[in-house]
């Protein structure tokens, strides 16, 4: 197999968190999308993917698998070893409405291509920032009364790191890159993400600071 993505993307950090806690070693190739020229917008890539967009997973048999959570879902049928959903039925839709939570609701509001967006339509940088604050905030305050809801485990679905562990950690390392201290006000998130750092699967795999 072979990914295509780079250390910025919290939806690649959650494919290869995934492939960590599996146990699974596969090829990898960066694809720049910063700048004029970008190069998930150049021929070469488009004819990999042509959505222009990372993740993307080729498989051994050459087929193409994209978006995060459908990788994440095609991993876990292929090497079912360290289940990354719980067995409880009521608990694994949890975890997946979790993931999407962050996926759909808030990520998707946030990457590189709607900030260009907001500033070709005369967004400032301090307003995309505003902006980016806004939906994290909103989105995590959802999640954080979601988990008050719900009985107390070590994990978000649970007491083993579980898909919605998987997406919501690079997604709470970005708010507070962002400057939103999570214990300040997402206590249930920050003691999950504590745990979840000290977890090599996770901090080995975290996004990187965006230069």
């Amino acid at each position: 197999m072979k990914l295509y993505g780079n250390e910025i993307s919290s939806a690649v950090s959650r494919v290869r968190i995934a492939l960590a806690l599996k146990g699974l070693d596969v090829e990898s190739q960066s694809i720049g999308f910063l700048g004029e020229g970008a190069e998930n917008r150049q021929p070469g890539y488009l004819a990999v993917n042509p959505q222009g967009l990372v993740p993307a997973l080729v498989t051994d048999e050459g087929d193409l698998v994209t978006q995060s959570l459908a990788i994440i879902e095609y991993l876990e049928e292929l090497f079912p070893d360290h289940p990354l959903l719980p067995s409880n039925p009521v608990d694994r839709a949890w975890a997946r409405a979790l993931a999407l939570s962050v996926a759909s609701e808030i990520h998707a509001l946030m990457p590189v291509r709607v900030a260009n967006r907001l500033r070709a339509s005369g967004f400032s940088a301090d307003d995309i920032g505003a902006w980016n604050r806004h939906w994290m905030t909103e989105g995590f305050d959802a999640i954080e009364a979601r988990l008050a809801s719900r009985p107390k485990t070590l994990y978000a679905a649970g007491d083993t790191p579980s898909l919605a562990d998987i997406v919501l950690f690079p997604q709470a390392v970005n708010v507070e890159r962002a400057g939103l201290p999570l214990a300040d006000r997402w206590p249930r998130i920050a003691a999950i993400v504590d745990r979840l750092s000290a977890i090599p699967a996770f901090s080995q795999n975290a996004p990187a600071i965006r230069k």
